[in-house]
């Protein structure tokens, strides 16, 4: 993010308190026309404490020393006028999608707040998405215009096919640098007033083959269910929040809300690597980070970040559920204050309380779909194992099953579709009814996940339905393997991703470990971790593997542009592993 756009630097915990107090996060709670299109406008005027700088971008300076810059509610609404300026200015009017293709950070969010102050809606895309793939996405939603930080390609590709191109493809610096007089060029009914139902965003899905997928977020349906967050959300005064989300997605946008309502001082980071987010960590001092399984994994890795995470007492991971062998590492780290393991207590017996060692990890199996994290499930030091355990709905959720194909209700303890119902789910896919169709079943939504229930309520996530394994024997699922590769090969696993690969004739899929390797193991070949992998998998029940392939490099072990393995690209390239063709 530029100078331009970074009007205040300070540091987090040198600036007095930002925080909404408990009577206005309560009248947000009830405020019938707040949504996902307007939150900014609900804070600053609720939130006395809207000139405090709450909202903290990063960089290095000439010494490569981390350097935290602030921004109030006030300075995000000034940024986010100006913008909209350009965009009304070049022509951008209500209904209208405009895709932004810009960097991970706080820049992404200031053009969600512009274009939806409009009325218009921003198709937030990922900047690392293939172009050739972006290209198809955009030209399916039906862009009118696109902001990128690089247009050199996409305006190559529209060469090709001028009759597609959108009105505008502008460079994001274009916009920064605009210093026309924001109130001259806005709209007579400025900011937009929402309907319930009124798009105010797109999030695409991972494109790994095909077009990627639209997500549609409503106004009032993406704030449905997170009402809760203004009474729980801050657990201490002093708490902090580290966003490791995209903020391209969902995930990333959902978290801001919240910080936002709150004015919760929160570091948006512009990156996941732990070279990254480590020296920024321990600058900020964080005592909430959000992340992705991504950052998880590569923090829960080797030598933990003991300094970054001295303060953490909260760990929240949505998007795919985390797995035990990185979650019992990182609930080592921080201390959790008195106020957060037993709330009833009044305030000053909790300031004389000391702090206990050790952190929570709150897992949350969410998507954009879902609209937000709908199960969670807590881990703390003293928790027992308990492997893929999503824990059970959140309060929004009007009805959660597990489904056969034909929509009926399975019994406890059997495997089956994961279905919810609830006001947060998507109203459906951009362009595509049929597709919204097709995850529809007997008034639930299908979240695309395989799943079983206990007899006390609580859900087990066992893979996506796309992952599933199909063997001669039967079904076998991908995510609890990795588990006990995970937490009971810890020794020699690093990371790893199961897939099906076909057998030979008439054998069916054979399960197969594509596994990155600790550091200190890297010696070890295929057929020791194979060895091990299926002994600690036959002592949990579990089918055990028919072959493993370690992943040397990066390229070895693919990832989207979410941070998320790309089993698909997986099982192509093993695809010939047993039948030799």
């Amino acid at each position: 993010m530029s100078d331009e756009t970074s009007p205040r630097s300070s540091s987090p915990t040198a600036t007095p308190t930002s925080i909404a107090p408990l009577a206005a996060r309560e009248r947000l709670m009830a405020e019938p026309e707040l949504g996902a299109g307007n939150f900014l406008d609900h804070a600053i005027a609720v939130n006395p404490h809207r000139a405090v700088p709450f909202a903290y971008s990063h960089h290095l300076d000439h010494r490569g020393a981390v350097v935290l810059r602030g921004h109030s509610l006030l300075d995000l609404a000034a940024l986010r006028d100006r913008y909209a300026a350009w965009y009304h200015a070049n022509g951008v009017r209500p209904g209208e999608p405009v895709a932004v293709v810009i960097a991970e950070g706080l820049e992404p969010l200031l053009h969600f707040f512009a274009l939806t102050a409009l009325g218009a809606i921003p198709a937030l895309v990922n900047d690392a998405m293939r172009h050739d793939v972006m290209v198809r996405y955009l030209n399916h939603v039906g862009v009118v215009g696109v902001v990128a930080d690089d247009t050199t390609r996409l305006a190559a590709a529209y060469r090709q096919d001028p009759q597609r191109r959108p009105r505008f493809i502008a460079l994001a610096a274009e916009i920064q640098a605009f210093d026309a007089d924001a109130a001259d060029g806005l709209p007579a009914e400025y900011p937009y007033r929402h309907a319930p139902e009124d798009v105010v965003a797109l999030i695409h899905s991972s494109g790994t083959t095909g077009t990627p997928k639209s997500t549609v977020l409503a106004h009032r349906q993406f704030w449905d269910g997170k009402q809760p967050r203004m009474v729980r959300f801050p657990a201490e005064p002093a708490d902090r929040l580290m966003s490791l989300m995209p903020h391209t997605h969902a995930g990333g946008l959902s978290y801001f809300l919240t910080a936002t309502l709150l004015g919760l001082p929160t570091v948006v980071m512009a990156d996941w690597r732990r070279a990254v987010v480590e020296p920024v960590m321990e600058a900020f001092q964080p005592t909430m980070v959000a992340s992705f399984p991504r950052t998880f994994v590569e923090l829960a890795t080797g030598e933990l970040p003991v300094k970054g995470a001295a303060k953490v007492h909260s760990w929240f991971n949505t998007g795919d559920s985390a797995h035990y062998g990185h979650i019992r590492r990182l609930v080592q780290l921080g201390e959790r204050p008195a106020g957060l393991i037993r709330p009833w207590l009044l305030p000053q017996e909790k300031a004389e309380q000391p702090a206990m060692p050790g952190s929570q990890f709150v897992d949350g199996l969410g998507s954009s779909e879902m609209g937000m994290a709908l199960f969670g499930q807590v881990t703390s030091p003293e928790s027992a194992r308990n492997d893929r355990c999503v824990g059970k709905p959140l309060e929004v959720v009007r009805r959660a099953a597990v489904l056969d194909q034909d929509g009926a209700e399975l019994p406890d303890g059997t495997v089956g579709l994961l279905a919810i119902d609830s006001p947060s789910r998507t109203p459906g896919y951009w362009n595509n009814a049929r597709l919204t169709e097709s995850f529809e079943l007997a008034g639930y939504w299908l979240t695309g996940d395989v799943a079983r229930r206990d007899a006390e309520g609580r859900f087990y996530h066992l893979d996506r339905t796309v992952d599933v394994i199909d063997t001669v024997a039967g079904p076998v699922y991908s995510l609890p393997i990795e588990e006990v590769l995970l937490a009971d090969c810890a020794e020699l696993v690093r990371d790893c991703s199961v897939v099906g690969v076909p057998g030979g004739a008439g054998e069916g899929q054979r399960p197969v470990a594509v596994v990155q390797l600790q550091q200190a193991a890297e010696s070890a070949g295929a057929e020791e971790v194979l060895e091990a992998a299926n002994k600690a998998l036959a002592g949990a029940g579990l089918a055990g593997l028919a072959a493993v392939r370690i992943a040397r490099t990066a390229a070895e072990f693919p990832l989207g542009p979410t941070g998320k393995v790309l089993k698909r690209e997986l099982r192509t390239r093993l695809a010939t592993l047993f039948t030799g063709q």
